[in-house]
């Protein structure tokens, strides 16, 4: 029997105000997945290490028009350029990295940050969408723009190569690392190395960049979902927003979480200091409060002190399981953000390190079929793992939880 996938409504249902976190029953011991190159609905395999599965034909990319280098594309004054058909539904700095190839992300951030870029004469966020036929002011962008590497140099090898050690999966379209715990998926303040920057080194003869379809945070290890093309970009931000991507984390935690599979759902509001931002849970209208949904299960427990558990998030906020996960008491063991627990003390052996892995990604493939990837453990949760006598092996009950 299908499964719809329908978005969640922002508006709190009144089961959500009564309750907060409710528990689900697995139907079955076999997971609900989607088989890599069948139908939506149809059962997936069962979790494998390292196993990355696609059935779909492979078809050549889209061609684009041969890039000029990048100083000529460079405006050195202000100009407005229309949104084509192709651009319909692109985020704003999405189309100024495909029309600038090589522009930094933090001038980028800084130009849409400081009203200097306009659509229609209005302000945007860099996150904004874009529509056939808006116009989009942009200003002189020579200023801190950096040269795009030269391939052949020994410092773009070494990345080459640190991104092919990473790499779990890649063909003409898609890229799926498999991002260590520590490097930054996005560039920020005094920040030199991260994924976004390293994608430079990978610039087709086309002039095309890898372009990231989401994010996960700094501390997290594991699947990270990029595009190769323009068209890949389009397809797989639209099945993230369609909420047609499964995604699936595995954490560590101190305690028993009851009841042992459960639904957890909270607004969350960012709260920024001049050292630190986190997210908080917020009443419903609270200002910049929004929805948040993730469903957990426990897999396996060691001597109900620490538990393994499996985290599905139906929205995508910003430290989102981290958020919920101390919100119902069991914070994750080695975030720095959000573990306060007084008193606790981590067992020997155990690295106080976030313990948290984006551990597989299911998704359309923009060509047909699915996109089936799996990480391993890093090493300092294999190392707890190993300590605690927990079986990576072991079915993930996650899988039944429900779709909203």
């Amino acid at each position: 029997m299908s499964r719809r996938i329908k978005r969640t409504d922002p508006k709190p249902r009144s089961r959500d105000e009564r309750k907060e976190a409710r528990p689900f029953k697995a139907r079955s011991a076999k997971p609900a997945g989607l088989r890599p190159g069948g139908k939506p609905g149809a059962k997936a395999p069962r979790f494998a290490s390292e196993r990355v599965e696609r059935r779909a034909p492979k078809a050549e990319p889209e061609k684009a028009a041969p890039a000029k280098p990048v100083e000529a594309l460079l405006p050195t004054k202000v100009q407005t350029v229309k949104v084509t058909a192709d651009e319909n539904n692109m985020r704003v700095d999405r189309f100024l990295e495909a029309h600038f190839p090589g522009l930094s992300f933090s001038h980028i951030q800084r130009v849409v940050r400081k009203g200097e870029l306009r659509v229609d004469g209005k302000r945007v966020d860099s996150k904004d969408r874009l529509e056939e036929g808006q116009s989009v002011r942009i200003p002189p962008l020579k200023l801190d723009t950096p040269k795009a590497p030269n391939p052949q140099s020994e410092a773009a090898q070494k990345t080459l190569a640190a991104l092919k050690e990473m790499t779990i999966y890649e063909d003409d379209d898609v890229l799926v690392l498999n991002k260590p715990a520590g490097l930054a998926v996005q560039g920020g303040s005094g920040m030199t190395r991260h994924i976004d920057q390293m994608l430079e080194v990978m610039r087709d003869s086309k002039g095309q960049k890898p372009r990231l379809v989401h994010r996960i945070d700094r501390e997290t290890s594991g699947c990270l979902l990029v595009a190769k093309t323009r068209f890949a970009a389009s397809h797989l931000t639209g099945a993230f927003r369609s909420r047609s991507a499964r995604k699936t984390y595995w954490a560590l935690v101190p305690g028993l979480p009851k009841p042992k599979q459960g639904r957890i759902s909270t607004f969350l509001a960012k709260e920024e200091s001049e050292d630190d931002t986190i997210m908080r849970i917020a009443q419903h209208g609270a200002e910049g409060a929004s929805h948040a949904v993730t469903y957990y299960a426990v897999v396996e427990t060691a001597g109900n002190k620490l538990t393994w558990v499996s985290l599905k998030p139906v929205t995508g906020r910003t430290h989102q399981l981290r958020a919920h996960m101390e919100h119902i008491g069991h914070p994750i063991v080695g975030d720095p953000k959000y573990f306060n627990i007084e008193n606790w003390q981590l067992p020997g052996g155990l690295q106080n390190r976030l313990h948290l892995l984006a551990r597989r990604i299911v998704i359309p493939h923009p060509r047909g079929g699915f996109i089936d990837a799996t990480a391993p453990l890093p090493q300092h949760m294999q190392q707890s793992w190993n300590l605690l006598g927990l079986d990576a092996s072991r079915f993930d009950p996650i899988e039944n939880a429900p779709e909203e």
